[in-house]
């Protein structure tokens, strides 16, 4: 399955935890201290691909003891309102599959011994799918895409809040929902969040001309439009391969295979847009009267998201938290790779929501099901807050006692009143790599020790180890003697260093893939089964192999800023090739009345917006729309030369040996082999 822009932006990890000393192994993630224990009261037995070793059946056994996972509470509120659920399939226009409502159907009953409990108990819960009533005048849509479509009933129509990844999902849920609740209009768009899953799917809500001919309002945060395009353009090609392990979308839907993400099933890789927003809530607390419902918006940018708003609907008695909150520990480092979050801030925005929360009897956000009552929604609201405080505060102090992120992480666990309370827990994002990400935000990558300042890259560390270790034969043979007392995370360690060393060791390969495996089943957190899982396909089945679809993001391209498209151009520039060559390039978009002088020199590309320079090399001069084709890969070298909507003036010749300098990365690299 390709990988579009908009997958990326997607937020977020899942958790794992350590406590042995406190005899809480089964509702811990896996650590090495309790695969030791667990292998020494009986060695391992797995046969191969696809079972669970009796060490990883040890862990899910003591965690199902140690806590309620049964859960009849959380089961409650999932279901509670529902309306009706759908059927069948979704497709795009070229009937490729988008969504299959029928792909988890087996997410059903006692957790197979393949799965963590707790994450199994995650993955049910999030397996409700279809139209709920969260309270008068609002429901949801759930389970057509991995986050929700809230709708607002409002005096003439229905007010959208969040769009979905995709244009078919977001189509599919609306029309669901008009089923049961009458054809009415769309009055209103609003998104929460820059996140491409809250907004991607926007025109299948609303087409854009519908939107300007009734001037609907499309109301985001501040920031809005330049966080949803900018991060997707400039690292769009690595942050869309390592999120294809963090979502798992190679994997096959099975007990042995993807079963959640944490935040829900899965995404929906289809058409993504944009509408660009009409209305921009600027101040930290707004009031707006949208088809006559009153929201007060608060905005809360740089914590879950560089721009983000949550808002009360004082009159319906409810408050939607968007995505500062929910049923899962979020991510402060999402693994598919982004900026880290400031976990101090989140805390901070947590304990002003319980003020705005002041009156409301429903609390529902953007992801999972509604909190019901003043108590459960203060509760909620108060271990959320105090769950991202205590992994700051608590890094932090060991942080300034020495430690490093790895020792950390190793052995910070959360009091009981946080760990015992599940909506904390780590389907998506884990202490463990939290407590990573907040030593990141204050000290960055260094752990200060002089060994680590220049260290060697990964193949030649891999070489190196091999050669110290006797041999890959050797390499394998200790991994092996690791694997079978069940220290899969020394397993991997070791055969890590063995595939580097030679990624064509089949024996090497396979055993990492095991090793994989069980990690995998071993996992509370979907992110890290995900990337585990993942890895040991890819170790079985090598890389993709086609990259991300660039075409599918071509509605929310039209919206990018032509600066974004620059600097990504100048992050692409191939320096070495480029040596001492200096060039000045004129581009012009004949249609936007945007002109850019580019300067190439010294092996940088640099970019201003301003009038074609009269000595330049070469000037080209396209549409918009032309320059997008040759963004995605729909425009080749000979329309470049025969189209009516290209006129170059200068040396073609200059021209065409800059274009070349450009890089092009498949998106397909390798990530378990080098």
């Amino acid at each position: 399955m390709q990988w579009t822009y908009a997958s990326l932006i997607l937020m977020t990890l899942c958790s794992a935890r350590k406590g042995l000393a406190s005899m809480r192994v089964g509702v811990l993630l896996l650590t090495s201290a309790t695969l030791l224990s667990a292998a020494c009261s009986r060695p391992s037995d797995v046969a191969g691909s696809g079972q669970a070793s009796s060490v990883v059946q040890q862990i899910h056994s003591a965690a199902a003891k140690a806590a309620d996972l049964a859960d009849p509470a959380s089961f409650a509120a999932a279901r509670r309102g529902f309306v009706a659920a759908p059927e069948g399939q979704i497709r795009d226009a070229d009937d490729k599959l988008i969504w299959d409502f029928d792909a988890f159907d087996f997410v059903a009953g006692d957790a197979p011994p393949t799965v963590h409990p707790s994450l199994w108990r995650q993955a049910r819960l999030n397996n409700q799918v279809g139209l709920f009533q969260v309270s008068e005048r609002i429901w949801q849509v759930r389970g057509f895409d991995l986050a929700n479509m809230t709708l607002i009933e409002g005096d003439t129509g229905l007010i959208v809040v969040d769009a979905l990844t995709a244009r078919e999902t977001a189509a599919a849920a609306l029309r669901f929902a008009r089923l049961h609740l009458g054809d009415r209009p769309v009055t209103a768009l609003i998104y929460t969040h820059s996140h491409a899953d809250h907004f991607g799917g926007a025109l299948g809500v609303l087409s854009a001309e519908e939107a300007s001919a009734r001037q609907v309002p499309v109301v985001a945060p501040a920031g809005f439009l330049d966080e949803a395009t900018s991060e997707n353009v400039l690292m769009g090609t690595a942050m869309v391969r390592r999120a294809a392990y963090m979502y798992g979308s190679r994997l096959p839907r099975s007990p042995v295979g993807l079963v959640d993400t944490g935040l829900g099933k899965a995404v929906a890789f289809g058409r993504v847009g944009l509408l660009p927003p009409t209305d921009v809530i600027e101040a930290s607390r707004e009031e707006r009267v949208i088809d006559g419902v009153r929201f007060i918006f608060y905005n809360v940018p740089g914590a879950e998201a560089p721009s983000e708003f949550t808002f009360a609907l004082p009159e319906l008695k409810a408050y939607c938290g968007a995505e500062l909150m929910g049923h899962t520990l979020h991510n402060l480092y999402t693994l598919r790779g982004a900026k880290v979050r400031d976990a101090l801030k989140w805390a901070r925005y947590l304990d002003e929501a319980l003020a705005h929360v002041a009156g409301a009897e429903v609390v529902f956000n953007q992801h999972h099901w509604p909190v019901w009552g003043a108590a459960d929604i203060r509760d909620f609201i108060e271990k959320q807050r105090d769950t991202y405080k205590f992994i700051h505060d608590q890094t932090v102090r060991r942080m300034n006692a020495g430690q490093n992120s790895a020792e950390i992480a190793e052995t910070l666990t959360l009091p009981d009143a946080l760990q015992e309370h599940l909506n904390v827990r780590g389907y998506y994002g884990t202490v463990r790599h939290n407590v990573r990400a907040v030593y990141q935000f204050y000290l960055g990558w260094f752990d200060a020790h002089p060994a680590n300042l220049d260290a060697h890259p990964p193949v030649e560390v891999g070489h190196r180890y091999v050669e110290a270790l006797g041999g890959a034969d050797a390499v394998v043979a200790k991994a092996r003697l690791a694997f079978e007392a069940g220290d899969y995370r020394w397993a991997s360690e070791l055969l890590k260093h063995a595939v580097y060393a030679d990624a064509g060791n089949i024996a090497a390969r396979e055993l990492l893939a095991q090793s994989f495996e069980q990690l995998g089943y071993a996992s509370e957190s979907s992110t890290w089964r995900n990337f585990y899982l993942t890895g040991a396909f890819e170790l079985r089945q090598g890389t993709p192999e086609t990259g991300m679809d660039r075409a599918a993001m071509i509605d929310l391209l039209e919206h990018t800023p032509g600066e974004r498209f620059l600097e990504a151009m100048a992050a692409s520039l191939d320096a070495e090739t480029a040596g001492d060559l200096a060039l000045t390039i004129n581009l012009v978009f004949a249609d936007q009345d945007e002109s850019y002088v580019l300067r190439l020199a010294n092996g940088v590309l640099h970019h201003w917006r301003r009038a074609p320079d009269l000595e330049a090399d070469a000037t080209l001069t396209v549409s918009k729309a032309f320059f997008l084709g040759m963004v995605t890969g729909g425009v080749g070298a000979a329309d470049l030369l025969m189209s009516d909507e290209v006129d170059i003036d200068g040396s073609r010749i200059d021209l065409g040996r800059f274009l070349r300098l450009i890089d092009k990365p498949a998106g397909t690299f390798p990530i378990v082999t080098r």
